[in-house]
């Protein structure tokens, strides 16, 4: 994804570009359906298929993305198991499994399990592995049940 490639790719293809321009930009004028964004898909992706962008690197890049995201919400979500612990809902089922609520996250789990299901502002986490912060965490809150 080199500015220099690209960069040259315009200067030799610049017609190309154009006309897919005009065409896209009369489809999104013209067509007032569902079908206009399957051509403007299909005009998109010919232009970087054409350009020799791999399927392959937009999925690495698409990941990339994607886990970088993710790190940086469970990142932010043990921040805030450590912040919300003392505010943390403790509440345990008869068989074994718990779960701990707090304004930001929800922790489910099972006392014969090393792993949590984590839940931070609505958005799944999936599942982790119980490490000091969250061991923490859950002992804070059942500390907290226990009062």
């Amino acid at each position: 994804m080199n500015p220099e490639v690209w960069s040259q790719f315009i200067r030799e293809n610049w017609l190309v570009i154009v006309i897919a321009l005009v065409l896209l930009f009369a489809v999104v004028n013209i067509v007032k359906t569902m079908l206009k964004w399957a051509i403007v898909v299909v005009i998109v992706v010919g232009l970087f298929i054409y350009s020799g962008v791999t399927m392959d690197q937009i999925g690495n890049a698409v990941n990339k993305v994607a886990d970088g995201t993710v790190s940086t919400l469970k990142n932010e979500a043990q921040e805030v198991m450590l912040k919300e612990a003392q505010e943390a809902v403790y509440t345990s089922g008869s068989d074994g499994t718990f779960t701990i609520t707090t304004p930001n996250l929800e922790v489910k789990g099972s006392a014969a399990e090393d792993k949590v299901e984590v839940v931070f502002r609505g958005v799944s986490l999936g599942k982790w592995s119980v490490t000091d912060t969250t061991k923490t965490f859950i002992d804070e809150a059942r500390k907290q049940a226990g009062k």
